[in-house]
C-alpha cells in the first residue's frame, strides 16, 4: 500500500527519544531529558504581544503563500543588517519552520541519482530528506580532532560529476561547531567553477559564544549566487512551536519553484505567527536573545567542565548552539545501547550519536536549567563508573 519513497524515511531519532522521555515522565518516573533541541525559555513577551494584537485585530485569514509583505521586508532587513546580504522580495519565502524550508528546497532541486555532500555529524533530517527525494548522501566524516569541521581537501575529494549540493550547518547541530570566515573562504574556493548548490542552515546564528558568525552567502559573489540561506526563530527567540522558518536565494526561479510547491501543500504559514515573527526579526527581542545567550554560556561551561571530569568521557567546548557531542569511545562504541541503558538505569535521556552519522558519541542538550544539568551529569558519571566496573 505504501510507496517505496515513504518507506525510505526513518522517524526522527531526536523526536522519538524526546517523546519516550515525556511518556516515562508522565508515568511518574524521575526523568531528566537532555534530548530536545528546544530552549527552555519562554517566547519573549514583545513577540507574544504582537501575536495577541494580531488576533485581536482579526488577522486570521489566508495570506500570500510566501509570507505577508511586512514580514518579508523584516527578513530582508535582517539579512542586510546582520549578514550583509541583499535580497529582493521575490528572493525570499517564508516556511513552516526550517525543516519545511529544507523539504521544499530538496524537493525542488534533488533528482534521482543526484549526490548531496553532508558533513557528519549531521542533523538527522538532512540525509532522510535527500533519500526521500531520490538523492544519495555523500558523507564527509569529521570528529573531535578536526573540531567537527570538514577541510577543503575533504570537500574536493567528495565532489563527483553527480554532486548537486553541499549542506553546511554553522553553528552545528549536534556539535556546536562554528565555521570561521577564513574556513568558509577556503571551502568556497573549492566550489568555484562548479554548479554545486550550497544549502546553508544558519538556525543557530544568534547562539554563537566565541568568535563571530559569518553567513556562507556573504563570502563572495560566487557563494552568494550558489547559496540558499535557511534560517528561522525557533532557537534564537524560543519560538519552536510557532513554526517559522525562511529561505533566501539569489535564484528567483528556485524561490518561485518552492513557492509553487508550497501553494499546493501547506500554502501560507500561520498568519498569527507571521505578525509575531516580525518582532523576532527587527531587533525588538535583542535584549531577550542576549539574556538567553548569557545563560547558555554558563550552562555550557558548567556541563563541559563536569563531563570532562568523568573518566572515560570527553567533550569539546562548542562555539555555538546548545549541544555537547560527547565522546564515549573509551567506554562504549555502541551509542544506541549506551543511550538506552542510561535511560533505563539512570532515567537520563540523551540522543545516540549514530543518529547523527557518528558512532561513539551522544548529544547532550544544555537547553535546560543548571540544576538539572548538574544532576543529570552526576547520574551519567555513576552510569559510566558502573560500566567500567
Amino acid at each position: 500500500m505504501l510507496t517505496k519513497r515513504i518507506n525510505t524515511l526513518s522517524e526522527s531519532i531526536t523526536m522519538a527519544i524526546t517523546a519516550l522521555a515525556q511518556d516515562l515522565k508522565a508515568e511518574g518516573k524521575d526523568i531528566l531529558s537532555f534530548s530536545a533541541g528546544e530552549p527552555d525559555f519562554d517566547t519573549p513577551q514583545v513577540i507574544k504581544n504582537a501575536a495577541i494584537d494580531a488576533i485581536n485585530k482579526g488577522f486570521t485569514k489566508y495570506t500570500a503563500v510566501d509570507g505577508v509583505p511586512a514580514l518579508k521586508q523584516a527578513i530582508i532587513e535582517k539579512l542586510q543588517r546582520d549578514n550583509n546580504l541583499t535580497y529582493e522580495s521575490n528572493q525570499v519565502i517564508v516556511n513552516n519552520g526550517a525543516k519545511h524550508s529544507l523539504f521544499n528546497l530538496f524537493s525542488a532541486t534533488i533528482e534521482d541519482g543526484d549526490e548531496v555532500i553532508i558533513p557528519a555529524p549531521y542533523w538527522v533530517t538532512y540525509p532522510e530528506l535527500v533519500s526521500y527525494c531520490g538523492g544519495k548522501t555523500v558523507k564527509i566524516q569529521t570528529d573531535d580532532t578536526t573540531g567537527f569541521k570538514i577541510t577543503p581537501q575533504q570537500l574536493k575529494d567528495a565532489i563527483t560529476p553527480k554532486t548537486k549540493m553541499l549542506v553546511l550547518t554553522t553553528p552545528s547541530n549536534p556539535t556546536g561547531a562554528v565555521y570561521s570566515k577564513e574556513e568558509l573562504i577556503a571551502l568556497a574556493k573549492v566550489l568555484e567553477g562548479t554548479n554545486i548548490l550550497v544549502a546553508s542552515d544558519e538556525m543557530y546564528e544568534k547562539l554563537v559564544y566565541d568568535g563571530d558568525f559569518t553567513s556562507a552567502a556573504s563570502i563572495s559573489e560566487d557563494m552568494f549566487k550558489r547559496t540558499i540561506t535557511i534560517n528561522g526563530l525557533s532557537k534564537s527567540v524560543a519560538m519552536t512551536g510557532w513554526r517559522f522558518g525562511y529561505m533566501a536565494a539569489s535564484n528567483t526561479e528556485l524561490i518561485k519553484a518552492t513557492k509553487k510547491l508550497q501553494s499546493q501543500s501547506t500554502s501560507n504559514i500561520n498568519s498569527i505567527t507571521q505578525m509575531a515573527a516580525i518582532k523576532g526579526l527587527d531587533g525588538s527581542a535583542d535584549a531577550d536573545i542576549k539574556m538567553m545567550r548569557k545563560e547558555f554560556v554558563a550552562r555550557r561551561d558548567e556541563a563541559v567542565k563536569l563531563l570532562n571530569e568523568i573518566d572515560g568521557l570527553s567533550v569539546l567546548k562548542p562555539d555555538g548552539a546548545f549541544y555537547l557531542f560527547v565522546n564515549t569511545k573509551e567506554v562504549s562504541n555502541d551509542s544506541m545501547s549506551f543511550a538506552k541503558e542510561l535511560l533505563a538505569k539512570k532515567n537520563v535521556a540523551v540522543v545516540p550519536g549514530v543518529g547523527f552519522g557518528s558512532e561513539g558519541y551522544f548529544r547532550f542538550s544544555f537547553a535546560t536549567d543548571i540544576a538539572s544539568i548538574r544532576e543529570g551529569i552526576k547520574r551519567i558519571a555513576e552510569f559510566v563508573q558502573e560500566i567500567k566496573n
